[in-house]
């Protein structure tokens, strides 16, 4: 007879035709039996060929099956495919947790073919993190069977990795408004996996060092402060509108902004962002402090404050290294900004508790240190012209506090008239001039 007959002639439980009882202890510990037929057991499962070898004259028509209780369910069900074609089989599966269960059965009763069904399953259909750490703990009892299995979660080449960073980067960077109606949804996404992708492991040198994904980040970048700069250039226009509507415009842009800023250090790049926030900073400033909007665009205002906050840290600690005419330049163009704002947002915050943008004490420090860091690294003749301004002004202006430089510029500077002095009178090193 052949394996559709018997498959055919051979029902599940069918107690008048068995000629085995296979038993399975339940959840509860009880005996549980199964009416089988020997010829569908032989024929499906090697452990219930060797079982039903009888040395003797005498059938074995009694097998029980060691189990847990927790996995009576599944080697229940597994008997129960033992009686289906192979089509039946794989269209039976409904879920991967019930697929892994059998699976572990089908294993230890060396079923092929449901072996066989539960990985073409469990390939073809999404897995949770859970259930993905169950199939690596099955694996290593497939052998060669688990390839397909494994093939999902194998780690890509570095072409294939960095092909996936190229396009992310692109699309958070992009600015083409031809996108479909989630687009803003699927860039925040492409953000948040550019950033998840740069989390230091011993796989991000080979992203962060190509030199393919830093061009494409230099013009992600690029295409950030252009389409910035675009708004600048349209800001009258959209807030004649809307003011609310040019405000979020100009947040959008922002927030790109700030996403290039908190990835770059990742990348070693910050000095590109610097450069460009450095080339756009008086014109953007410019247009921000035009009587049009001296009563509004709050949340812009302090977006700007924030993200200068961001280049005064990384060039006032070093992180990014400019010539000291650069420094100056930077320093000149944002303090009194800083200084001008920072009054008026307390004053804001003082006449409506809800105000949202008001500086914070953290945030004046962070600054206010970065600040001081820069101005000390500065020529004496350039720190004494920043100085000198801040002191003219520093009853009425109490932010940012320079007191701390100034006393280290008035020491500094007794000190080396001290060296020239010694100097002239020929003792030290009287090539130094000061």
């Amino acid at each position: 007879m052949d394996k559709t007959s018997i498959e055919q002639t051979s029902e599940f439980g069918d107690q008048s035709t068995s000629d085995v009882t296979v038993c399975l202890r339940s959840r509860d510990g009880m005996p549980e039996l199964f009416y089988c037929h020997s010829s569908i057991l032989k024929q499906k499962s090697g452990f219930f060929a060797e079982q039903l070898i009888s040395d003797n004259t005498s059938p074995k028509n009694y097998i029980e099956v060691k189990c847990q209780g927790s996995e009576y369910d599944h080697y229940a069900k597994l008997l129960k495919l033992l009686y289906l074609s192979e089509d039946l089989i794989l269209d039976s599966w409904d879920a991967v947790k019930t697929a892994l269960g059998v699976l572990r059965a089908s294993i230890a009763l060396r079923c092929e073919v449901i072996t066989n069904s539960c990985i073409q399953y469990l390939e073809a259909v999404p897995w949770e993190e859970k259930e993905e750490e169950e199939i690596l703990k099955i694996t290593p009892a497939l052998g060669t069977a688990a390839t397909a299995l494994l093939a999902r979660i194998r780690p890509v080449n570095e072409n294939a990795a960095k092909n996936v960073f190229l396009s992310a980067i692109h699309f958070a960077t992009t600015t083409e408004s031809s996108f479909p109606l989630y687009a803003d949804e699927l860039k925040t996404s492409a953000q948040e996996q550019v950033e998840y992708m740069l989390v230091e492991d011993e796989d991000t040198p080979l992203v962060i060092l190509d030199e393919d994904v830093r061009s494409e980040v230099r013009t992600g970048l690029a295409r950030v402060f252009t389409r910035f700069e675009g708004e600048l250039n349209t800001l009258k226009i959209f807030f004649d509108l809307s003011p609310q509507e040019a405000e979020e415009r100009m947040l959008q842009c922002l927030s790109d902004i700030d996403w290039m800023c908190n990835i770059l250090p990742k990348m070693e790049m910050m000095k590109d962002f610097i450069l460009n926030w450095i080339g756009v900073s008086a014109h953007m400033l410019a247009i921000i402090q035009a009587d049009a909007y001296c009563s509004g665009l709050w949340a812009v205002k302090a977006k700007l404050i924030e993200l200068a906050g961001k280049a005064f840290d990384a060039v006032g600690y070093g992180s990014v290294v400019l010539p000291a005419p650069s420094r100056l330049h930077f320093l000149k163009t944002w303090l009194p900004y800083m200084r001008k704002m920072k009054p008026i947002l307390d004053s804001q915050g003082e006449g409506d508790e809800s105000f949202p943008h008001k500086m914070d004490t953290d945030q004046c420090q962070n600054i206010e240190g970065a600040i001081i860091s820069l101005v000390l690294a500065l020529p004496s003749n350039d720190q004494a012209e920043i100085l000198g301004d801040w002191m003219k002004m520093a009853e009425k202006v109490k932010f940012p506090d320079l007191s701390e430089a100034f006393e280290v510029w008035c020491y500094r500077t007794k000190t080396a008239k001290r060296r020239l002095m010694v100097g002239l009178n020929g003792v030290g090193n009287p090539t130094v001039t000061l």
